[in-house]
């Protein structure tokens, strides 16, 4: 079900929102928000999992690609979702070079940047979005976040937001 948020329509015209009922579909994402080390720069890598619920297997992959990819030392600042704590993961991150993990508090989400990432993209681009299958939600949500990648701005806010000591330019 979407995010219904306040609307507009023609005078005396009321705004319906139409949707598919008795659908329990979703999409779960993976992602992270890296500031540079130069602290210049952030970006915004996700990867979506349509119909699927995050597991420790899903994570490692996740990381081994966003390795690949940064190729410098990286610092996690994890939740303590169960994905993250399985011994396969932290086997993983001790086993490789420059790879370090640090959990945030307990039922503390807002210490983690990415959940103010999520809880944008629901308010406001995909509010009042009643899609009608999985694919075009999947495509929405992509599409959103890859727009949502070159928006430094907005990104630099989601960190600011957060009252962890993460110096910004």
């Amino acid at each position: 079900m979407p995010l219904v948020r306040r609307s507009w329509a023609p005078c005396g015209h009321t705004p319906f929102l139409y949707q598919r009922t008795q659908s329990h579909k979703k999409v779960s994402v993976i992602a992270v928000l890296c500031v540079s080390p130069q602290r210049d720069r952030i970006c915004l890598y996700f990867r979506l999992h349509p119909d699927a619920n995050i597991n420790a297997t899903y994570v490692l992959d996740f990381l081994k690609n966003l390795s690949r990819q940064l190729k410098s030392p990286m610092i996690l600042l994890w939740d303590r979702f169960l994905a993250h704590r399985a011994k396969k993961v932290q086997f993983y991150i001790q086993g490789s070079q420059g790879l370090y993990c640090e959990f945030l508090p307990p039922y503390a989400p807002e210490l983690n940047p990415v959940e103010n990432v999520w809880g944008y993209m629901k308010r406001n681009p995909m509010a009042n979005d009643a899609p009608y299958d999985l694919l075009s939600l999947t495509k929405k949500a992509r599409r959103h976040g890859y727009s949502l990648q070159k928006k430094q701005n907005l990104l630099r806010s989601f960190v600011k937001h957060t009252p962890l000591f993460l110096r910004l330019k």
